[in-house]
């Protein structure tokens, strides 16, 4: 949920990037893995941002909320901002090229590490690095091999949301989203996204062990044709499929929906008022979401990235972002200094038992995720497809 910021805070944030006087470029590299080898010099003068609304704000929604020009000062980077409202967008624009680094969602990253479109990323040159959560880093989704291309800004799980008023003492889980007997039938909620497909896949991992699913995001042929298959009979099941957390909030405020998918985040602008919803981590399990930083393979602004990068994870920088975009800070120090004291507590952004058997969204590959060798698994490209054919049927 977005909120307003106490300006003053800003006035905390610190670069924490290694400098010197040495003004070093992209094309100092280290020799036995491409990545910058530093140390970090001076600013090139121009940094292009490609992020999610709201992971870059300058001032022009409310002139408090501004931690862009802040960074501008102090490191001599003039920001260039340019928003993306999907994966899709993001990973086309990246590969475009023109941008210097990006804040991805994890179920790309790997799309943009293996087109060769980011490079490895120096965290020894990142002061802020070592006080990320540690089950934030050397991730599947943000390391290839011994180099690390991504590195995280926050994080969000997928909750299965409910109304109390009619949801009180009884179990609530995805069988009740997904059993064509549920007596929600018609009031069910479910996030636009081929991502959604991993909750069927985690609902029949429990439900039907047959199918042998050990990992959402490694689906064989049979099994994902399995999946898709009570993906189709759910349609007519779901009285709203959301693209963003207003459409999902609004829902929610206006009784069209009982119960489903919904972001944390979305959980508590519902309960502003009264307490409207509950959100839980269903028996089935569920799924989460981490953005990480970037950089372009072919970025001509290499120390204002790693600047850049650094700010964005230093506490105070990432106590403003994770506040006004809905998340849990990657900062393990960033809680402190929250404008919004109880912010890491409805995000449980210190709970390491909340967030250990996250799933969170990762790129399908035909290569198996769950190590299978002898057979190939379906791969993103698919799942993109299958649901958008699915959800213009």
């Amino acid at each position: 949920m977005i909120k307003f910021l106490l300006a003053s805070t800003l006035l905390l944030a610190g670069c924490g990037a290694a400098e010197n006087n040495a003004n070093q470029r992209s094309n100092n590299t280290d020799p036995n893995n491409g990545m910058y080898a530093g140390p970090v010099g001076d600013g090139e003068k121009n940094l292009n941002v490609l992020v999610w609304p709201g992971y870059a704000e300058d001032g022009s929604i409310d002139p408090l909320i501004d931690w862009v020009s802040p960074f501008e000062k102090s490191s001599g980077c003039d920001v260039s901002v340019k928003t993306f409202n999907t994966p899709q967008e993001a990973t086309n624009l990246m590969r475009a090229g023109g941008y210097d680094v990006i804040s991805a969602p994890s179920e790309i990253t790997f799309n943009l590490i293996e087109n060769n479109t980011v490079q490895p990323i120096n965290t020894y040159l990142l002061e802020n690095y070592s006080d990320l959560f540690d089950d934030l880093k050397e991730r599947s989704w943000n390391k290839v091999e011994e180099n690390i291309y991504g590195v995280a800004q926050g994080r969000g799980a997928n909750l299965l949301s409910y109304n109390i008023n009619k949801l009180s003492n009884q179990v609530i889980n995805w069988d009740q989203t997904f059993n064509s007997s549920s007596k929600f039938s018609g009031r069910i909620s479910v996030q636009d996204t081929p991502m959604s497909i991993a909750i069927a896949a985690l609902y029949l991992m429990k439900t039907n062990p047959d199918l042998e699913i050990t990992n959402p995001y490694a689906l064989d042929l049979n099994q994902f044709n399995a999946v898709m298959e009570l993906v189709v009979k759910q349609k007519s099941m779901v009285a709203n499929y959301w693209t963003d957390y207003l459409s999902d909030l609004n829902a929610i405020k206006n009784s069209q929906v009982d119960i489903g998918l919904s972001w944390i985040s979305t959980i508590n602008a519902a309960n502003t008022e009264q307490k409207l919803v509950g959100g839980i981590k269903p028996i089935e399990g569920t799924t989460g979401w981490v953005n990480s930083w970037m950089i372009s393979n072919v970025t001509n602004s290499i120390n204002c990235s790693y600047k850049w990068i650094d700010w964005m994870t230093s506490p105070q920088t990432n106590a403003l972002t994770a506040e006004w975009f809905g998340e849990a800070p990657a900062n393990k120090n960033a809680c402190t200094l929250t404008a919004d004291k109880t912010h890491c507590s409805l995000f449980n952004a210190l709970d390491d038992k909340f967030w250990s058997d996250i799933y969170y969204w990762e790129y399908p590959r035909t290569q198996c995720l769950d190590g299978r060798t002898e057979i190939q698994c379906v791969a993103y490209e698919d799942w993109f497809l299958s649901w958008t054919n699915f959800r213009n049927s």
